[in-house]
């Protein structure tokens, strides 16, 4: 099975292998990482009279972005009530006007540069009492920090609810017509976007020197908008927890649903229309998530929600199925500013906790105020190294116990007769599913991966890097792809 999503299928983009060009060179700025965040960061920085370099390891959209559900939202499922409850008011209010001037910014921009914007009210609701009780306490943080929401007993939905919250005049996107958009609005302004070149190393300071297969860029900013820092420095894969859910998407005769719906219930459910092709509606789909790498397999997840909708939505016939990866910061907040503390010549930003559209144009901001001395009061809340980032302790340590956990089930499933993984006659772990032999080790910090078997992919279960079957990289934080075993 192939996993493409509606967007990819819909702004197909050509493979950049190939290319001959040389990267060794300078800039000013060189941006890690062609999804959302580093394209509105170059945008900004370009206008500003900036050289800019823009690197991504594939293609403009491969990431995170262009498997989005692309809400432009400030309704955010449960998200500010799991903030409220690591963070004072104060926090939560920072959050909520960071990603209010994001979606203003980004919105603005569209219009101004006539890509499709479909305005729609953002709906938290709940099937079960558990997540009636979730619902609640969303209402009252998004209340207590000024979102004027309502409670809606009843939802125009096909199937049983015990009520939910909403939220008027938000928006939805293609999320690859933004990024098109964006990145002519980039070369307009001379960013050198490169694609195919993986940037497997970061050395030095004033400047700083990337390293790709391709050669070496030197910049005296490095901004690393990969959502997961692809540097361990920072130690930023211990602070969050990859996350990986499903989309489906499918022709139906109608616009079937009125809103954008995320339910807070165990089993979650993401609803969403979208502009058919041919002169229709295309109904979206989501759930089924996981922690990246555990909750083997894969495939049943897809059948659920396939399932799920002929139960509820009959005659809606599938036309894509895929899947994306986001990153939950232990204290809930994103991770934007610099990757050591004082290291203002290396910024990162990521962590958006599945709510990208919004937080990434607002790390691009806080990343281009922070460079050309600008000032956003809310910026200082998304800090990595703020005592805020330290409530999040208690969660980090609860996470890499689970990460440890799983380091030593790796170890031992060979010997338990995994159905994926074998020892070979030297005694390395070593993928089964491969056409050539390939080590099981992640060539991040040792995990082993286990194989995804709706996406035909090995994933890592200690931090999320993903390889394709032959080994190489699909996802960081691992720069480099599984070894080959003969």
């Amino acid at each position: 099975m192939t996993l493409t999503s509606i967007w990819h299928d819909r702004h197909p983009r050509p493979t950049p292998l190939g290319s001959t060009e040389t990267l060794d060179g300078d800039a000013e700025v060189a941006v890690v990482g062609g999804g959302l965040t580093g394209l509105t960061t170059a945008v900004l920085l370009a206008r500003a009279g900036k050289a800019v370099t823009l690197l991504e390891a594939r293609r403009i959209g491969d990431g995170t972005t262009g498997g989005s559900t692309a809400k432009v939202s400030l309704l955010q499922g449960t998200q500010l009530s799991r903030i409220s409850r690591r963070h004072p008011k104060a926090t939560v209010r920072s959050y909520v006007e960071a990603n209010r001037e994001g979606q203003a910014w980004l919105v603005r921009f569209l219009e101004e540069h006539g890509v499709p914007v479909q305005q729609r009210a953002a709906y938290t609701y709940a099937t079960t009492d558990s997540g009636l009780r979730k619902v609640r306490s969303e209402l009252k943080a998004a209340r207590a920090v000024g979102l004027h929401v309502d409670w809606r007993d009843t939802l125009d939905l096909p199937y049983p609810t015990k009520g939910g919250i909403r939220l008027d005049e938000q928006y939805q996107v293609d999320p690859m017509e933004v990024l098109q958009a964006l990145e002519e609005e980039a070369r307009a302004h001379g960013v050198h976007v490169v694609e195919g070149a993986r940037v497997t190393k970061v050395r030095g300071r004033d400047p700083v020197r990337l390293v790709t297969e391709r050669g070496t860029v030197q910049a005296g900013l490095a901004v690393i908008a990969t959502n997961m820092p692809i540097l361990d420095r920072g130690g930023f894969f211990a602070r969050m927890k990859p996350a990986r859910s499903y989309g489906m998407a499918f022709e139906v005769p109608g616009q079937v649903v009125d809103g954008m719906y995320l339910s807070a219930d165990p089993s979650s459910r993401s609803l969403r229309d979208a502009p058919g092709t041919s002169g229709g509606s295309t109904l979206l789909v989501g759930g089924e998530g996981h922690t990246t790498g555990r909750g083997h397999p894969t495939a049943p997840r897809l059948e659920s929600l396939r399932q799920w909708t002929h139960e509820y939505f009959p005659g809606a016939t599938e036309t894509h199925a895929w899947s994306a990866q986001d990153y939950m910061p232990s204290h809930g907040m994103p991770f934007v500013g610099p990757i050591l503390p004082g290291s203002d010549e290396i910024l990162v930003a990521g962590g958006y906790s599945k709510w990208g559209m919004t937080n990434a144009v607002a790390a691009a901001l806080a990343i281009s105020g922070r460079f050309l001395d600008g000032h956003m009061e809310w910026a200082g809340a998304f800090d990595p190294w703020s005592t805020a980032s330290l409530r999040g302790l208690p969660d980090d340590a609860l996470v890499n116990a689970e990460v440890g956990v799983e380091m030593v089930r790796g170890w031992l499933r060979p010997l338990l007769g995994s159905d994926d993984v074998h020892y070979d006659r030297i005694g390395t772990p070593t993928a089964k599913e491969s056409a050539h032999q390939v080590s099981a080790v992640c060539t991040h910090l040792g995990g082993i991966v286990r194989w995804n078997d709706a996406e035909r992919s090995w994933d890592c279960p200690l931090h999320g890097s993903r390889f394709d079957a032959d080994g190489a990289v699909l996802e960081g934080p691992a720069t480099c792809g599984l070894r080959s075993r003969g």
